[in-house]
């Protein structure tokens, strides 16, 4: 575990971990043939690709034998026997793709997660830790990438082991959007339109974002009531998101919000005009057209009538004929 200083600390934090969508349907594929449904426990796998110093990127992943105990976290498995193995495997098939670190399905930091960081750096000299949420209800990243660093105290106290956060951000080449691409269009919902799939993304996105703002909140509560102490470089990227909000004090962009507002409202209004007229169009083509079916019906069923009416007469008189020419001739009328 590499001792850090404040200054390297933040050299480190902004080391971007970028994730492939190979590797996050490796793990899910990894954890739905692994985990039951309704378990807790989470499976553990060696993550390979480059380190390019600021950029560390994640191509490829297998998993690995993996077991702990649930009741005590300090008592956990890994093969690393087959890390190896594994590993010399992978060399013959791509000879670019290091190991540079692990995952997890987590979805939150366990105790166990320092010691196997220790024991896979007996293999990578500055491993990265992705915890991957498999979860389905998952809104928003899915990833959450970690450094493990010794932090070093500028005044002198005791240092301490902790896991430094990084940015993390899925990007593909173009193979794998391609096949991504292709993926999505399979599942996809024939029944839904392209409105709803649209609403239905800034709906996830909404709350991806409500679920940020949520922790943020929890954060600085947690700050003020003194259980956590201040960490300056959050609360200065804090600070900067908020000057990136737009001044609603200022009467121009209040007026500029308003109109926006009012000519995406109208929109919506016409919209909703326009659909009644139709729908009250087509209920009356469809009146007409019940109404005309049932005219030319009538009319059948008349014409039908006259024509059993005219055959049921015609037989009457054809029985009367044969009535009178089968009667007998009186004897008294014969000359």
């Amino acid at each position: 575990m590499v001792a850090t200083t404040t200054e390297q600390l933040t050299a480190l934090a902004s080391t971007t971990v970028v994730v492939h969508p190979l590797v996050l349907l490796s793990v899910a594929d990894h954890h739905a043939r692994s985990v039951p449904k309704g378990s807790t426990k989470r499976v553990v796998g060696v993550l390979l690709g480059q380190d390019n110093g600021k950029t560390i990127n994640v191509a490829n992943s297998f998993g690995i034998p993996f077991e702990e105990d649930e009741r005590d976290p300090k008592t956990w498995f890994l093969d690393h026997n087959y890390i190896e193995g594994m590993w010399e495997m992978f060399k013959k098939v791509n000879a670019r793709e290091k190991m540079i670190g692990w995952y997890h399905t987590g979805p939150k930091l366990r105790a166990s997660d320092q010691e196997i960081n220790d024991l896979l750096k007996r293999y990578i000299a500055r491993p990265v830790m992705v915890i991957v949420d498999v979860r389905p209800q998952t809104v928003g990243i899915p990833t959450d990438a970690y450094f493990a660093v010794e932090e070093i105290k500028d005044d002198g106290t005791e240092t301490r082991k902790t896991f430094l956060h990084v940015p993390t951000a899925i990007e593909a080449e173009e193979a794998e959007e391609i096949g991504v691409e292709h993926l999505l269009r399979d599942i996809k919902d024939s029944t839904t339109t392209t409105l709803s799939t649209r609403v239905s993304e800034q709906l996830a996105s909404l709350r991806g974002l409500q679920s940020r703002i949520g922790d943020i909140q929890k954060y600085l509560s947690d700050v003020a009531a003194g259980k956590m102490p201040v960490n300056h470089q959050i609360v200065y990227h804090l600070q900067d998101a908020l000057n990136l909000l737009p001044n609603l004090n200022d009467p121009e962009t209040t007026q500029s919000f308003a109109s926006t507002t009012n000519d995406e409202l109208l929109v919506v209004y016409l919209s909703s005009l326009m659909r009644a007229v139709i729908a009250l169009h087509a209920l009356v083509d469809n009146k007409a057209s019940l109404g005309k079916a049932e005219l030319e019906e009538g009319k059948g069923k008349d014409a039908k009538k006259d024509e059993k009416g005219k055959g049921d007469k015609k037989k009457e008189d054809e029985k009367k004929t044969d009535k009178a020419a089968s009667k007998p001739t009186d004897p008294k009328g014969a000359t």
